[in-house]
Parts: C-alpha cells; sequence; structure tokens
C-alpha cells in the first residue's frame, strides 16, 4: 500500500474493504452495477454464466491494483480457468458481468470531484515501419522523458506480453500498420505499463458529477478513488448509455492522477494540503 493515501476512518475502510460491501451499498443507494455473485465454490461461477452468459469477469473480493482479475471471460474454458486461480489471491471471489467501454478512476471528496482520470491498458500505435519492440521502447522513452516513472511504469516487454501478443498472432517484431492501435496487456493497471490520461470535467454532465457524489455520501467517506466503466464514456450522460461502478477505494493510490501520459497535469497540492489537515480517527489502524 506504499504511495496510497489515508484520509477515511476505520469504520468507513471496513465498510468498502471488500467487493461484496461495495456492490451491496451501490445496490441499496441504486448506483448502476454489473449482476455479479460472490463464490467460494467455482461451480457457482459456472452456473452464473449458465444464467448470464458470456462476457464475464472474475475477481477476488479483496484485491488491489488489479490483481488476480480475470477479463474479459469469452467461453467455458477461460472461466474454469481463472475461477481457479483466482484462489491464489483470496478464497472468497467474485464473478460479474463484463462491460466493454472506458475505464475510469474517480478522485472525489463529499463536495467535490479532484480529479478524473481515464485508464487504458498499454498500447502502442503503428507507424508502419516500426516493431512492436521498437514502439514499446520509444513509448518507454518519451515517458522518461516527461519524468512519469516511477509513478507511471514502462511497458512491460516480458513474458505475460509475448503471451497476450500471440493471442493476436502476433510478436514483438511484428510491424503495426500505420494508425494501427495495439494493445499489449489487457488490464488497465500500472505494472504491465498501463496509461493514464486527465479528463477535464467541464466535459462530464452534472447528472454524472451528482452520481459520483451520491456513492461517496452513502459511505460517509472524506476521499474515494471510484471505479467505474462508462459503455460510450464518462462524457455522456450515464442515464443514455449503459453504466457500471466496478468497487471504491477507500486509500486510494492519487499519485497517479499528477502523472498523465496524456492530457493536462494538473496541480493537486491545495489538495493534498487541504486533506492532510483533516483529523482522522483511526488513521493507524489497519
Amino acid at each position: 500500500m506504499a504511495g496510497c493515501s489515508n484520509y477515511n476512518s476505520l469504520q468507513v475502510r471496513k465498510a468498502s474493504r471488500t467487493k461484496r460491501k461495495a456492490r451491496q451499498m451501490f445496490a441499496r443507494h441504486n448506483i448502476p452495477h454489473a449482476k455479479g455473485k460472490l463464490f467460494y465454490n467455482p461451480l457457482t461461477a459456472y452456473r452464473f454464466a449458465r444464467e448470464h452468459g458470456f462476457p464475464l469477469c472474475i475477481k477476488p473480493d479483496v484485491s488491489g491494483f488489479s490483481r488476480g482479475s480475470h477479463f474479459p471471460i469469452n467461453n467455458y474454458r477461460e472461466l474454469w480457468k481463472a475461477a481457479l486461480w483466482v484462489k491464489v489471491w483470496w478464497p472468497a471471489s467474485i464473478v460479474e458481468q463484463y462491460l466493454l467501454g472506458s475505464n475510469y478512476r474517480v478522485l472525489a471528496t463529499r463536495d467535490n470531484l479532484i480529479s478524473v482520470i481515464r485508464r487504458y491498458p498499454p498500447f502502442v500505435d503503428g507507424n508502419g515501419q516500426d516493431s512492436i519492440e521498437k514502439l514499446i521502447d520509444d513509448e518507454n522513452a518519451t515517458r522518461a522523458a516527461m519524468q512519469l516513472y516511477p509513478t507511471i511504469y514502462p511497458i512491460s516487454k516480458g513474458p505475460a506480453t509475448i503471451k497476450y501478443l500471440a493471442k493476436s498472432e502476433l510478436t514483438l517484431a511484428t510491424v503495426p500498420e500505420q494508425g494501427e492501435r495495439v494493445s499489449t496487456f489487457n488490464r488497465v493497471a500500472l505494472a504491465p505499463g498501463g496509461i493514464v490520461e486527465t479528463i477535464d470535467q467541464s466535459t462530464i454532465p452534472d447528472a454524472n458529477k451528482q452520481l459520483f457524489l451520491q456513492v461517496i455520501n452513502a459511505f460517509d467517506a472524506k476521499l474515494f478513488g471510484i471505479d467505474v466503466i462508462f459503455e460510450q464514456g464518462i462524457e455522456t450522460d450515464f442515464r443514455e448509455q449503459a453504466c457500471i461502478f466496478l468497487e471504491v477505494n477507500s486509500r486510494p493510490y492519487t499519485r497517479m492522477h499528477s502523472f498523465p501520459r496524456y492530457g493536462k497535469t494538473e496541480d493537486l497540492d491545495a489538495f493534498y494540503a487541504e486533506m492532510d489537515a483533516l483529523s482522522v480517527a483511526d488513521a493507524d489502524t489497519f
């Protein structure tokens, strides 16, 4: 948890510690979220798939940084594999419907949205001349020049990347066409090289902003990092599209909001000063 914020009481952190508890709160307050089910036995996940179909997502009930998550799951072979491997991280797991769309982290207090970022899996854009390996090297050099490290990570060229590329019959030696976007991993996590873009809050409809504040106040939190997917994008009213809230983070990793690869770099010093001045009950009790 190094680098994560610590502005919520123990009571709030306990109430939001598991994905199951977050889902229960979403349901209680009519916050849109995916249909899902807690399971210990993989047979439960199988039955859920039989009832609701694919694509699906499986993840530990307690985790962070996308660790142990498997998505999108498109068939029963992938389902069984994910339902077994997820137990490495936590005995209780969640299976839920998967929505293909834009993934956001919203940093919000009770009264305001502090910062909104869109998160992408690591990718490179082809130019018709260079290999994927060369494009990764160039992108990593750009990140170094922008001084994004160590908050943002370089795109990996390791075994996981090679395996992921192979699913699309690609290798590090493949030369993508001009303008062709190649994802090198499926997760938006920072460790494999995930990408952060800041979002101009003036483009976000008031209905969406109020929905985020509703989440904060439902948990009585001082600060949350809210993970949400919008099918069309955060710039469209949530009532006009599919939208699912994934989870809330009571100790969000706020530093990534200050080191975007794309978008405007935001000055959050005043926010940090205000939050650091708060008196937080049981701050050092976990």
